[in-house]
């Protein structure tokens, strides 16, 4: 089984980024299709997600899981908080008894330098452009996806990348990993600190409060 990373965050919340090596059918011994998927690929990660749900707490009830009109999967009686997010052959899921809960995991890509514009602040940018070129996209890779973190631990929908989920920090407390100071500032503004791990070609954020 390719667990690639695990983490218990405390008694109540959990995470996990699973490489996807399998075919389709050994997900389906364990997860129900609730809704129709037609590409290949994407239906892989949705199955995997959902596996890993289930690998992180074993009473999880995947067959409760419903979608929101704003696409976000929940629990209709939250025994279980939970985000998932898909990249290539990974998938991450984060799951919480107590807290809601966000994650996200990228793949690196001078992509997202072309779009800092649209997802950064101007005082943002700043917090990526001092790195030198070849540290640069993984910075941009950690920025967009603390924000992505936050947008799905919001889950509403609806939100502005730029005014409404702010980053102060940028701090690498290891080589590989470290922390962001932000705020959700849609409404009142609200303090948060999302930690994230790299490797050399996969960034993961997550947040649980």
């Amino acid at each position: 089984m390719p667990l690639f990373y695990t983490q218990t965050i405390d008694e109540f919340t959990r995470l996990g980024v699973w490489e996807i090596t399998e075919p389709e059918d050994f997900f389906l011994e364990f997860v129900p299709v609730s809704r129709q998927i037609t590409h290949p690929q994407k239906r892989l990660q949705h199955l995997a997600g959902r596996f890993l749900l289930q690998h992180l707490f074993p009473d999880f009830p995947l067959s409760l899981i419903q979608v929101a009109s704003t696409k976000k999967p929940f629990l209709p009686q939250e025994s279980h908080h939970f985000s998932i997010s898909h990249c290539g052959n990974y998938a991450a899921a984060i799951v919480s008894t107590v807290d809601r809960v966000g994650i996200d995991i990228e793949i690196p890509t001078d992509r997202l330098l072309h779009l800092m514009p649209k997802y950064l602040h101007t005082n943002e940018r700043m917090l990526a452009e001092p790195h030198a070129l070849d540290q640069l996209v993984h910075v941009a890779t950690i920025l967009w996806s603390a924000k992505e973190a936050m947008f799905k631990w919001y889950g509403h929908g609806e939100v502005d990348f730029k005014q409404h989920l702010r980053i102060y920090e940028l701090n690498f407390d290891k080589p590989d990993s470290g922390h962001v100071n932000a705020a959700f500032m849609k409404f009142d503004e609200q303090p948060l600190q999302l930690p994230f791990t790299c490797w050399p070609n996969l960034v993961l954020s997550w947040l649980a409060v």
